[in-house]
């Protein structure tokens, strides 16, 4: 077999690992299409009357995962009982929300509770695209564009969520509703750049129809010149293309696919999708050389809650503070990634699948991409100028990423996983696709007299400020379940002895987190500190706890106040650091009904219990944000902007654990220059 030959087969092997399931599923591993069916089955086998898609409704559909105890022990084979396959729905049955837990072996619904509480489950895909199509045979509607002068075929409309501000209704009175925007084409496909506002339009959901219409003004349309961003629609100049760059791996991938265990280096992990969440990482271990065995990092980790509030409270915008996974869903917002383009030339794909709002399963081809990134970067290096035998080591920093793109509106949210040979996981997510603005009749900053709630980015355009805060779940299992937060404080001590010219330094206090009102942190306002998760139970042959710290990005906080009602709802936000008692039943830090809801079912709900925390299976959840004044550089298409966190290594090896690594093997044919 040739080189080449050789290559694309180990290529074409990963990829078929990836699409073809194994006869024996790992108990985390996502549903499959054929289970997705199953579970439509025996839902709709249960609920007879309810065949009309209007009287029933997948709003979401996921594993129902075993317990974390009994998944443990089947890894660690201490049992013989494979654990049960379920699946979690949340239906609309004939109005009301349903809770069911459906036992895929038993064929059965083996739980069934309706829900009163406040808020709905996220919408479907179809919730949306059906309340979109309402506008266009609507009369006042109609007679609205006519009005403006556009013409009805080139109007885009898209459903909003709406939130909740306060107001009370009866559990009869209560609606599942969108707000209906809508956009103009004539000339481009950027949409969002061209918003048609002054108009109110709410659609019920659940009746599909519109009730509520409001037409107050003609806000002038922003231009379409200038708006588009397709290559094929540029006009000179270009800038010059670059040289060709790539990755050549002659020899395949360094990691194996096992099922949806990802094998790489020293690291071994299990990767999965969910409607909700998106891109899950579960069940990180690596190998201790020193040891030889593997040792627990994560148990799972993903995106629980993304909270995107704009700043303009006109009648317009004010409802705009998105829930984006609890209400649309994060993964629900999966597009393909394009090889070459999301992915460099070394990676390697995997679909992925969801229910639709009819139960059936949709396939989402290229959800997830993986690849060893090399980028000329340093893993570690020293010289040491020794007399008459100078001395120089250096080792490349070569990693593994796992990446997914969601899509949500007008934003993309490209989300990386990276793992690194020293133990090390980057967490990065980089904001880029287009700005939510509004029309105005303002075309040069001098003109402008009222507040704007944003930046003039062309002319008639208004870039509205936003945030985007991204809450992380992250079930840290360092060496074992029982851990601990320790927050290592550094603090100014003065020298008071003469022995010393120096009048000052710092030394670390270590406090240990007793309950879960001790580990609640706003970064940058408090002493400067390193965050740690550490198994008290283990200790390095010196002496130390073992551990994990938590490295932080940018520093973010909320701007609004704790009494407007948005920020109730996403009150997860008001601290960047949470560290809870692990429950399995706590995922979404806004909520399991996060649409219209009224924030008392969230992460600060939960916190406030003050569990104990101190040498206990605890959860940490790290909040990373940005507050978006928009630049005109974001028109009309934003470059990416990136923020993240690290999970390190602290004291959790005996020395550095990438001292005995080897270079990568060299590539015929490529000479280093002199």
């Amino acid at each position: 077999m040739s080189s080449k030959s050789k290559t694309m087969f180990i290529f074409l092997l990963q990829f078929l690992l990836f699409i073809i399931p194994s006869d024996q599923y790992h108990p985390l591993d996502s549903l499959t299409p054929d289970e997705f069916t199953q579970v439509r089955t025996i839902v709709t086998k249960t609920y007879p009357c309810s065949s009309n898609i209007h009287n029933l409704t997948f709003q979401y559909v996921g594993l129902e995962e075993p317990t974390k105890p009994l998944v443990l022990s089947w890894l660690n084979n201490t049992t013989t009982t494979n654990p049960p396959r379920q699946a979690f729905v949340m239906a609309r049955i004939d109005r009301e929300t349903h809770e069911l837990i459906v036992d895929l072996s038993k064929q059965s619904i083996v739980s069934d509770q309706v829900y009163n509480g406040y808020g709905y489950p996220p919408l479907t895909i179809e919730d949306q695209v059906n309340a979109d199509k309402l506008p266009y045979a609507y009369p006042p509607f109609v007679a609205s564009m006519a009005k403006r002068g556009l013409k009805l075929e080139e109007v885009i409309c898209e459903s909003s969520s709406v939130g909740w501000y306060g107001e009370e209704t009866k559990k009869n009175d209560k609606k599942r509703i969108v707000n209906v925007l809508c956009f103009y084409l004539d000339g481009t496909v950027n949409i969002y750049m061209r918003p048609i506002e002054g108009i109110t339009l709410t659609v019920d959901v659940e009746e599909m129809k519109i009730i509520g219409y409001e037409d107050r003004d003609i806000v002038t349309v922003p231009k379409a010149h200038g708006t588009d961003y397709r290559e094929s629609e540029m006009k000179p100049p270009f800038r010059p293309p670059l040289n060709g760059i790539t990755v050549v791996q002659p020899d395949g991938p360094s990691f194996t696919v096992d099922g949806r265990i990802i094998r790489w280096a020293d690291w071994e992990f299990h990767l999965s999708f969910d409607a909700r969440a998106g891109l899950i990482i579960s069940l990180a271990s690596i190998f201790d050389l020193e040891i030889q065995m593997y040792r627990q990092v994560v148990y799972k980790a993903h995106v629980s809650e993304l909270f995107v509030p704009y700043m303009d409270p006109t009648k317009d915008w004010y409802y705009r503070t998105f829930l984006d996974a609890g209400e649309y869903g994060y993964g629900l917002s999966t597009l393909p990634l394009e090889p070459f383009r999301d992915c460099p030339a070394n990676a390697v794909f995997m679909d992925v699948y969801f229910a639709g709002q009819d139960g059936l399963p949709v396939k989402m081809p290229n959800g997830f991409c993986i690849f060893e990134r090399y980028a000329g970067d340093v893993m570690w290096r020293h010289t040491e100028v020794v007399p008459g035998k100078p001395v120089r080591e250096v080792r490349q920093e070569v990693s593994l990423v796992v990446r997914n793109v969601a899509t949500v509106g007008n934003y993309d949210y490209i989300n990386d996983w990276e793992f690194l040979q020293s133990g090390t996981i980057k967490v990065k997510v980089g904001l880029t696709g287009t700005l939510e603005v509004k029309g105005t009749k303002y075309t040069h900053t001098d003109q402008i007299e009222e507040e704007v709630y944003g930046t003039l980015l062309s002319e008639n355009t208004i870039g509205v400020n936003h945030d985007h805060f991204l809450s992380y779940r992250i079930d840290l299992d360092v060496d074992g379940d029982a851990n601990s937060f320790v927050k290592s404080k550094m603090q100014t001590t003065r020298v008071t002895n003469q022995r010393s010219p120096r009048k000052s330094y710092w030394k670390v206090d270590s406090q240990t987190a007793k309950t879960e009102s001790d580990a609640r942190i706003k970064l940058g306002l408090e002493t400067p500190a390193n965050l740690l998760f550490v198994n008290p139970n283990r200790k390095t042959r010196l002496g130390n706890p073992i551990g994990y710290r938590l490295i932080p990005g940018a520093v973010v906080g909320p701007l609004l106040s704790d009494d407007d009602y948005s920020q109730m709802r996403a009150a997860f936000t008001k601290y960047n650091v949470w560290v809870t008692r692990y429950n399995q039943s706590e995922k979404w830090a806004g909520g399991l009904y996060a649409y219209q809801s009224h924030g008392d079912d969230t992460l600060a709900a939960w916190s406030d219990r003050n569990r104990s925390i101190e040498n206990e299976d605890i959860v940490l959840w790290y909040t990373l944000g940005f507050h978006h004044e928009p630049y005109q550089e974001d028109f009309p298409v934003m470059p990416t902007l990136s923020g993240g966190f690290e999970l390190r290594p602290s004291n959790f090896f005996e020395s550095n654990p990438v001292l005995k690594v080897k270079q990568p093997k060299d590539i015929s044919g490529l000479v280093a220059p002199h």
